[in-house]
């Protein structure tokens, strides 16, 4: 096993876990404060480092458990995503990238409406692109619940966005 190095290894999750804390928090300052006590826990855990399976396991872990106890204190709910973190199409029509952006807008607001443990899972494997392993170690749950878990928050945004979808579909049919 290759030794873990905190400026290599662990430095480098910095934004990950940035936006894992601020969809908790909902604060962009509450969520660096987070950010910096985690990499302050990590680091005081270094001697633990080698026992580890995943070091970004981990650290994901201490930033959600953090962020959930300083949500539950402040009783706050998630904020959307910075812009800058959004995917604009390059080079695609502008009207489609308007559409686009409002569908990625209306997704967030949906993530924001679910359970904590829905939320978080979804950021996890749909932006975060962690595998149902890792989140299964990050969230102290089997993969079988965390798919559950997947299953069941894809399906509310889904039939959310739907909803909204067709009532402006419908609004539109109307007014002509």
């Amino acid at each position: 096993m290759q030794e873990i190095d905190f400026r290599r290894d662990i430095l480098p999750l910095k934004d990950q876990l940035y936006r894992v804390a601020l969809r908790i928090v909902a604060d962009r300052a509450e969520a660096e404060d987070i950010v910096q006590e985690t990499l302050m826990r990590v680091w005081s855990k270094r001697e633990e480092w080698q026992q580890l399976e995943s070091v970004e396991a981990f650290c994901l872990t201490v930033v959600r458990n953090l962020a959930i106890d300083h949500a539950e204190q402040t009783n706050r709910q998630l904020a959307e995503l910075p812009p800058d973190y959004e995917c604009a199409e390059e080079g695609a029509d502008p009207c489609d990238r308007l559409v686009s952006k409002e569908q990625l807008r209306l997704v967030h607001e949906l993530m924001r409406q679910l359970p904590e443990q829905q939320r978080t899972i979804m950021q996890l494997r749909d932006v975060e692109g962690k595998s149902y392993r890792e989140i299964s170690s990050i969230m102290s749950l089997t993969e079988e619940q965390v798919k559950v878990y997947l299953f069941r928050a894809r399906q509310k945004v889904k039939q959310k966005f739907l909803e909204i979808d067709r009532y402006g579909l419908q609004e539109h049919g109307t007014s002509a």
